[in-house]
């Protein structure tokens, strides 16, 4: 019996000092971002992003928010559909990619509950060549390409307006869904074709003129500054009305590892590689 009272004092007083030692490698998104008790612990930040610039501007976050204690995850995606889906869905804790005339069309067209955290940056829409090396070469019967889904589409068709290619109807602004229906009159008779924004790159040597999206300019090496033949007019109202965000799924905008990130996107670090490394064609928003 004695043996027996010894053997269960012992396992007990195991099984206290392993409680002792015990914790969970990973801390709440408040105290990694506090840097209390939990300092030595990490929380994971999962955020979804194009390939370019978004991830590559992440990237940039990584050592900032490992000196709180989080760890950034990025994950890159190729479309504009499956990152909001995802952060929709809770598979993602932020996405960086889409504008935030994008981001409204979207929730009203897929009934998702996505907000913005914070602008970042802007990405001048450009018009590029394909067949034709010049707006001048443009010709009747020559064929266009846009993006096809509402905001951008929106976008390339007042940016082929601001040039003096179409007139759109009275009323078309940057927050409209506007398609090739809104245009009142074709000053070249020329055909525009809407196409999945990441396919535009892959299909300009076969048209004459593509209007492209930055980011996708970006991954396909094209330049707004150095290859586009024209792009917005940077002194309007483009900046505002499509500034690159991070979105959060609702209710998520104060959590403390977001606001970290907010701050390790408007940070010096963040400013100068963009302005070091895409030579106009990013503009920072802070």
């Amino acid at each position: 019996m004695k043996k027996f009272f010894t053997l269960t004092l012992s396992a007990l007083l195991v099984l206290s000092l392993l409680a002792g030692c015990g914790g969970s490698d990973t801390a709440s998104a408040g105290d990694a971002a506090d840097g209390g008790d939990a300092a030595a612990e990490t929380t994971t930040l999962k955020v979804g992003a194009s390939i370019t610039p978004h991830a590559e501007i992440l990237e940039q976050c990584k050592p900032i928010l490992a000196e709180q204690g989080i760890e950034l995850e990025i994950v890159e995606y190729t479309d504009y559909v499956q990152p909001n889906e995802a952060l929709e869905n809770g598979d993602l804790d932020a996405n960086y990619f889409q504008h935030i005339n994008y981001l409204n069309w979207f929730n009203g067209d897929y009934g998702t509950h996505l907000v913005s955290a914070c602008s970042v940056h802007y990405e001048p829409f450009g018009i590029y060549p394909g067949k034709a090396s010049s707006l001048e070469e443009l010709k009747d019967g020559d064929e266009v390409i846009v993006p096809n889904d509402g905001s951008n589409e929106t976008r390339a068709l007042l940016l082929l307006q601001q040039e003096g290619i179409i007139t759109l109807k009275d009323g078309i602004t940057a927050a409209s869904n506007a398609t090739v229906r809104d245009i009142d009159s074709y000053n070249v008779d020329i055909t525009i074709r809407e196409m999945d924004a990441a396919q535009l790159t892959s299909s300009l040597q076969d048209v004459a003129l593509s209007v492209i999206n930055g980011n996708y300019a970006l991954q396909a090496g094209l330049n707004a500054g150095t290859d586009a033949l024209a792009v917005e007019d940077s002194q309007g109202d483009a900046a505002q009305e499509y500034a690159n965000v991070l979105a959060v799924k609702e209710g998520s905008e104060d959590n403390a590892a977001i606001q970290a990130l907010v701050e390790a996107l408007h940070s010096d670090t963040v400013r100068e590689y963009i302005e070091s490394t895409y030579s106009g064609a990013v503009v920072p928003l802070f």
